[in-house]
Formats: C-alpha cells, sequence, structure tokens
C-alpha cells in the first residue's frame, strides 16, 4: 500500500535535508511535480522539479515507513 503526502521544498536548505533524511530509509519513494516523477532519494532528481509548488511524495510499503512519516512533519505542506 502506498502513502502519499503533499510536500514544499522552496528552498535549497530544505532539499538538502529533505534528500539527507530519506535517503536513511530503506522504503522507495518518488516525488512528482505536475507529469513529472523523480526518484525522492535523488538531489539532481529534485532539483529538476519546479520547487515553487508543493510536491507529491509517494512513499512504496516498506518497514520503516512509520519512522519515515515522523521525520517528514517538518517537510510536510499546510
Amino acid at each position: 500500500m502506498n502513502r502519499n503526502y503533499t510536500i514544499l521544498l522552496d528552498s535549497i536548505n530544505k532539499v538538502k535535508d529533505f534528500a539527507n533524511m530519506i535517503s536513511r530509509y530503506q522504503c522507495d519513494a518518488d516525488l512528482a511535480s505536475g507529469r513529472y516523477t523523480v526518484d525522492a532519494k535523488s538531489i539532481m532528481g529534485i532539483f529538476s522539479l519546479d520547487l515553487q509548488n508543493p510536491l507529491t511524495l509517494t512513499v512504496y510499503e516498506g518497514s520503516d515507513i512509520d519512522d519515515l512519516e515522523k521525520a517528514l512533519t517538518p517537510f510536510l505542506s499546510k
């Protein structure tokens, strides 16, 4: 079962912090902006997206998904 979140990465530091945080988890994740989707663990992929608008994070089932959900709190779009 996949889980979707709306996140906002509106600064270079937020992108770096997000990429470092999500890389520590084993579950797979994608980030989407419009019709473009990239691996959420790829900092270069993240920078190729439109960061002015909220992004859709899709996290695919993994054993550490609940811990990841807690770590996402600072990045969630209000």
